[in-house]
């Protein structure tokens, strides 16, 4: 097992987590079934079915930043704890409106968005634990195992729902979504975890948001594959929208062919999964899976258009949770694979952010679009923007993600003739080299790449001098907002940011490396 795709569960704090998680998502589908349904009676129009599916998803939209900085800044288990007791609580009111027959649809959307307000907190903190379970060499497999453990829930738990929807009503869906948040606790109580220490002054709410954001504005690599999951999602989520009325309305089935069709894209999504290392060398790794998966669920929206029976768009929906997994894994990876630990929780929490948005604008998009063609004029639009948009985004190639990422630590301690307080600032920082005129084009090159660097862990200006009286001499010059998140910077710093600065003070002359210089705002310092 130690090579394949299920090397991860070799791992205790791992395989318990990630069982209780699977546990979990298969009522969170069973609950997800039963909405969706549910609102094909009280509403039956495309807009408002479309919009259980946002309700859910527009949450995560909303709140994934402040949720990923929470993540990064409290006690992640405990963060997960309180987000499912809240999910337990929804679930319960859904069954008990539903029950007394006070439902609405817009209390029924309500609900929906209270149960994605608890999913938003949850996602980024267990996203980003993952690193603490296993070791770097089992992280794309544990990655591939997250994505697989919710297909598992999606092959189960819309074919529970639907059985339960037919047999039991919509009431007993909720009441099974609610008991699995039992299970999902008591395995975070059994969790252990040790809070890894901070490097550097601890973050406030506000400022580990802004330094999260100023992270995606200028990593180049996560904003490659933010671009290329916002144009994926938009257009996917066609199918996801579309697909309770695509049963009832299309196909003319009833809640237990709505539930096979999820089941038919959740055991597609495990077959793909399990097979994922074998398509990846097969389709020559990360960039020619994310092209193959992109048009294979291309072809399963326009055969889900096209399908004459339930039999047959089961069938395209199993090639759409194949085309799934490759995609949602290959763009997961590469996520975690370009975030160091200190931002982990935020760059995930933007990646969720760029996903939900783009589901939910696009499920309320192909639900309009739905209304003027037809459903299946909607998924054949779908599935043919998703061609174009597969062929177009190979000029935008993934990063690899082999850079190393864990702090370097060269930078020396700052030397202050007084200690400075944390909150003084603004903290500009000078950095002295001497190059030779005829290599300062070079140096331009070279320092580049430093400037992004410097902006993205922390600086909120970067410029590069020359001496009018000393063409030589060169002023790297950045500034900060206070000292605090200067030292931050420190830490900040990785082993790949290292050779980028080893590559830049290569063009420098002299016996002595460049001379930095620290300085504080005066205001700053004549209020000590």
């Amino acid at each position: 097992m130690a090579d394949s795709a299920l090397a991860p569960l070799r791992h205790r704090v791992f395989a318990v987590l990630w069982t209780a998680t699977v546990l979990g998502n298969i009522g969170t589908w069973m609950r997800d079934v039963g909405s969706g349904w549910l609102m094909t009676s009280l509403a039956p129009s495309p807009v408002m079915v479309a919009l259980v599916q946002a309700a859910g998803t527009l949450p995560v939209f909303v709140l994934a930043l402040p949720a990923g900085a929470l993540a990064d800044l409290l006690d992640r288990r405990k963060l997960l704890i309180a987000a499912q007791c809240s999910l337990g609580v929804v679930s319960l009111a859904l069954a008990l409106c539903t029950a007394t027959r006070i439902m609405t649809p817009w209390l029924l959307l309500l609900l929906v968005l209270a149960g994605g307000v608890g999913a938003a907190l949850a996602a980024p903190a267990w996203q980003s634990s993952v690193p603490e379970m296993v070791p770097r060499a089992d992280l794309r497999a544990a990655v591939a195992l997250n994505s697989m453990g919710v297909n598992v829930s999606r092959a189960i738990g819309p074919a529970l729902g639907g059985l339960l929807v037919a047999t039991l009503g919509v009431t007993a869906t909720y009441l099974a979504d609610a008991f699995s948040y039992v299970l999902v606790i008591a395995a975070l109580l059994w969790w252990k975890r040790v809070a890894p220490e901070a490097d550097g002054p601890r973050e406030t709410l506000p400022g580990a948001m802004r330094a999260g954001l100023r992270y995606a504005l200028h990593a180049r690599g996560l904003q490659r594959v933010l671009l290329r999951a916002v144009v994926f999602f938009a257009l996917g989520a066609a199918h996801w929208a579309l697909l309770p009325l695509l049963a009832r309305h299309a196909l003319g089935g009833g809640p237990g062919l709505y539930g096979f069709m999820l089941a038919g894209i959740g055991a597609g999504a495990v077959g793909g999964a399990l097979a994922l290392p074998w398509l990846r060398e097969r389709f020559g790794g990360a960039e020619g899976l994310m092209l193959a998966g992109a048009l294979a669920n291309a072809a399963a929206q326009a055969g889900l258009a096209l399908a004459p029976t339930g039999g047959v768009a089961v069938v395209f929906c199993v090639l759409a949770g194949v085309a799934w997994i490759a995609v949602l894994t290959t763009l997961n990876a590469a996520t975690q694979a370009v975030l160091p630990n200190w931002v982990r929780g935020r760059g995930l929490a933007v990646y969720l952010t760029v996903f939900s948005g783009a589901m939910a604008l696009g499920s309320l998009s192909w639900g309009q679009v739905a209304s003027w063609i037809g459903i299946g004029g909607a998924l054949l639009a779908a599935a043919a923007g998703g061609t174009a948009a597969a062929l177009l985004g190979r000029a935008l190639p993934l990063p690899a993600g082999e850079e190393p990422l864990d702090p370097s630590r060269h930078w020396p301690d700052p030397h202050a003739a007084h200690a400075a307080d944390h909150a003084h600032g603004p903290v500009a920082v000078q950095v002295e080299y001497r190059v030779a005129p005829e290599r300062q084009a070079a140096f331009r090159r070279a320092i580049a790449p430093l400037g992004a660097i410097r902006r993205r862990d922390g600086a909120t200006a970067w410029a590069v001098f020359t001496d009018t009286a000393d063409p030589a001499r060169v002023v790297e010059w950045f500034t900060l907002t206070d000292w605090a998140e200067h030292m931050r910077q420190h830490g900040r710093v990785t082993i790949a940011d290292q050779a980028v600065q080893a590559a830049v003070n290569a063009l420098h002359e002299g016996a002595d490396p460049p001379r930095v210089t620290h300085l504080i705002g005066l205001a700053a310092r004549l209020r000590v």
